[in-house]
C-alpha cells in the first residue's frame, strides 16, 4: 500500500478506536477539520509537522501512524 494510504487507514481507525469525530481530532491536533478529512482520505501528502501533531493528539507514535496498518489477529490465520 502507498504510504499516503497507510496513514489514510491508520488515522482513521485510530480517531475511531477514541470515538472521536474528524472535528475532534482537528481541535485537539491543532488543525482544521477539512484538513483531518483530506487526511483520512488520502487526498493530501501531510508535511512532517503535521504527522507529529496529529500522533500527539491520538497519543501514538509517528511510526503507528504511518506505517503499514495493523492486520486483525483473526485476519493474520486465513
Amino acid at each position: 500500500m502507498e504510504p499516503r494510504m497507510d496513514l489514510a487507514a491508520n488515522l482513521r481507525r485510530l480517531r475511531k478506536e477514541k470515538c472521536w469525530s474528524q472535528e475532534m481530532l482537528a481541535h485537539f491536533a491543532g488543525l482544521h477539520p477539512t484538513e483531518v478529512s483530506r487526511l483520512e482520505r488520502g487526498l493530501r501528502e501531510p508535511r512532517l509537522r503535521t504527522v507529529m501533531q496529529v500522533a500527539s493528539a491520538l497519543n501514538v507514535s509517528i511510526q503507528e501512524l504511518v506505517g503499514p496498518p495493523e492486520v486483525p489477529a483473526a485476519a493474520e490465520s486465513v
